[in-house]
């Protein structure tokens, strides 16, 4: 019975070294599939890095344009309005000439008649530019006093704060 047990180990035991070679072969080839896959991934990974900093460089190519394409909209809308009001004014200057051709003294009126309008419109510029200097004159003290109250209450507050 002994040696019947001793039999019956030996041919354990070599069964588990062959369901050991197996098992360790096929974690061998596990780790060989999952190295392959792990490089597989981190290439990848690169190619998304790198993709990514491409979308964005392409988004910022996109952003740049679209405000230049507004720029310029904006600009081609502004020379549109200006050349619409200066064949306006074209159109008025046109009328205004043939009718001071028509009459001399017409002219001379409403030469004279234009340098009153000049002459008030500097005077009301003038008027105009002392206002807006007394209003920033008095807007600067107010400030100035204003400045002044907040540094003094800031001042106080320190005080009854450092006193408590």
């Amino acid at each position: 019975m002994i040696r019947f047990l001793q039999f019956f180990n030996l041919v354990g035991v070599v069964a588990l070294a062959v369901l050991c070679g197996f098992q360790w072969n096929v974690n061998r080839k596990a780790n060989l599939e999952l190295i392959t896959l792990d490089g597989v991934r981190q290439s990848q990974a690169s190619k998304i890095v790198e993709q990514a900093a491409a979308i964005k460089r392409y988004a910022e190519d996109i952003e740049d344009l679209r405000d230049r394409l507004s720029r310029a909209e904006a600009s081609l809308d502004e020379t549109t309005g200006k050349l619409t009001a200066a064949n306006a004014e074209g159109k008025k200057l046109t009328a205004e000439r043939d009718e001071l051709k028509s009459s001399v003294t017409t002219w001379m009126a409403a030469v004279a008649e234009r340098d009153a309008a000049l002459k008030q419109s500097r005077e009301q510029q003038e008027k105009l530019g002392k206002e807006r200097n007394e209003a920033m004159t008095k807007f600067n003290d107010l400030a100035t006093k204003y400045n002044g109250i907040v540094k003094e209450l800031n001042d106080s507050r320190a005080k009854s704060g450092a006193g408590h």
